[in-house]
């Protein structure tokens, strides 16, 4: 288990490559065996889950990046706690514009949404970019000083960083979605930019696969543990590509390796011609 110090967790392991799962919008409603779109979400999330256990079952930490609800309702956290647990205690959430703040926080761990992360060579920051009431994302004055601040003691220290949130800080191709990117991306981006340690951005909510470059920067995206968007949409539309999720290896010189994985050989029911689900 890891420890808290001044709000960081230090996650200890003697492996120079530190081994991640994304885990990511995987939507749990109320009770189980609720529907997204006609996918039984829990069904879902198990798939992917017994999927990570057969090909990364030694990874380090499980990352959560937001709608993990689908409501935000608290024994949707709840029974995300035993859904995670199932791979590894040392997993850690951050809110999604489905979620409840206070929800999430009362159902877990105090250490699951903590906003730095420390392993190996490596810092994993877990930014906040929900705007409560709001589809869209934002981060914020604050936020964006918090992240200069973390950055700053990442390149004191000689760390590499994975800088994680929810919400998109690009455009993906999709028109609908990117009137929900990040609203302050260009600022977040000038922050970046001035920490060459910045080896990562990973984010959730497009329910699709993304792997890019900016300025050296690996941007990422991953599929739903549950329903999928089709890339190039210009319109709501539901792809027909099964569950999944990302592993990535951070190696200790900064480089990373990274891929999905989607679920083969389970049958999900999906409402391929549905205009919307907000």
């Amino acid at each position: 288990m890891p420890e808290s110090r001044n709000s960081i967790q230090y996650v200890d392991t003697a492996d120079d490559v530190v081994r991640v799962v994304q885990l990511t919008d995987t939507h749990l409603c109320k009770t189980r065996g609720g529907t997204l779109l006609g996918m039984d979400t829990d069904h879902s999330l198990q798939a992917v889950i017994d999927l990570v256990k057969t090909e990364r079952a030694n990874a380090h930490l499980l990352l959560g990046t937001g709608d993990l609800a689908d409501g935000g309702a608290r024994p949707a956290y709840d029974r995300l706690q035993v859904y995670f647990d199932q791979l590894t205690p040392d997993n850690y959430w951050l809110p999604g514009n489905h979620d409840s703040r206070e929800a999430m926080a009362a159902a877990s761990r105090p250490n699951r949404l903590c906003r730095e992360i420390r392993i190996s060579r490596w810092q994993l920051l877990l930014l906040d970019s929900q705007v409560p009431g709001q589809v869209g994302g934002t981060l914020g004055e604050n936020e964006l000083v918090w992240l200069e601040r973390a950055l700053q003691s990442a390149q004191e220290d000689a760390l590499h960083t994975l800088v994680c949130l929810h919400h998109q800080p690009v455009a993906v191709g999709c028109s609908w979605l990117d009137e929900q990117k990040v609203s302050d991306a260009e600022a977040f981006f000038a922050v970046l930019d001035r920490y060459p340690g910045v080896r990562a951005v990973l984010w959730g909510h497009v329910h699709q696969e993304i792997d890019r470059q900016r300025n050296g920067v690996r941007l990422l995206a991953s599929p739903s543990t549950c329903v999928q968007f089709a890339p190039g949409s210009e319109n709501f539309k539901v792809d027909d590509q099964p569950p999944g999720y990302r592993w990535l290896e951070l190696h200790g010189d900064g480089r990373i390796e990274t891929a999905v994985s989607r679920v083969r050989g389970v049958h999900f029911e999906v409402e391929l011609d549905s205009g919307g689900y907000l």
